[in-house]
């Protein structure tokens, strides 16, 4: 009895997230523009998104900057993670604490607080600001995706390598390298969808004529409900999902290599 008035409650809390994402995506087929009734069938709506020359212009922005600061965040974050790793007592914890700050930090303060970082170095805003802002916060997730993979490595194997005949480089680009690269890929898997994910902080460091699909969508929404809105934001939930599927699957790999 317990055990099926938790699954009841665990089906509970599941309808009552995704309902809502369920009838966006259902009224994405729907071949009326009315939200109150279903008249057929059909991929009007995702016919036209594909021809709206501002959303197709804003998702290559959206897929480029994902893209580039992801490959940043993931080069930065794992030399930092290594450095991280080799430090010692308080100065390592205090460095670790600092980068977890980005993750706990609400998007509206660091938004803001970028914003007026480039403001004061008279920065433009545009393409740039906004990638510069996605890697600092894509920066964490590969440094807490690298580290357990350093702490799983033998402690002596650097030394082994030099040892061996390896140059300090050949050593981390040959040896250490090649043993953490999965929870490098899962730290750019991660930068890459919070990247996709993110409006707050876009909405604050962009700039006239540039935008992404967050802030796309933001605009469209405040004109009212396109059902273009429906198609693109469905189709956005799919990357997502598809994204968590292959970050999921690499962290059950990493587990079970322990």
């Amino acid at each position: 009895m317990k055990a099926a008035m938790k699954k009841a409650y665990l089906w509970l809390i599941f309808i009552f997230l995704y309902a809502p994402i369920l009838v966006l995506v259902l009224f994405s087929f729907n071949t009326s523009k009315s939200r109150a009734s279903w008249e057929g069938f059909s991929l009007k709506w995702y016919i036209e998104l594909f021809q709206d020359r501002a959303i197709m212009t804003a998702l290559g922005n959206t897929v480029l900057i994902a893209v580039v600061s992801a490959l940043a965040a993931a080069v930065v974050g794992t030399i930092a993670a290594i450095g991280i790793y080799n430090l010692k007592g308080w100065r390592k914890n205090f460095i670790i604490n600092v980068t977890y700050l980005p993750i706990l930090n609400p998007d509206i303060v660091t938004g803001i607080s970028m914003m007026i970082l480039f403001i004061a170095l008279s920065f433009p805003r545009g393409l740039a600001s906004l990638i510069i802002a996605h890697i600092t916060f894509g920066l964490p997730y590969v440094v807490i995706s690298v580290l357990p993979k350093l702490a799983q490595l033998d402690p002596q194997i650097f030394d082994a390598a030099l040892d061996l005949g390896a140059t300090p480089r050949e050593a981390y680009t040959k040896v250490i390298l090649p043993q953490v690269l999965p929870g490098v890929f899962t730290g750019f898997l991660l930068a890459f969808t919070m990247s996709v994910d993110d409006f707050v902080v876009s909405f604050f460091v962009t700039g006239n004529g540039v935008e992404n699909l967050a802030i796309s969508i933001y605009s469209m929404a405040r004109r009212g409900i396109n059902p273009k809105i429906n198609a693109v934001l469905t189709l956005l939930f799919a990357a997502v999902v598809a994204m968590m599927y292959l970050i999921q699957r690499r962290l059950r790999k990493s587990t079970a290599d322990i």
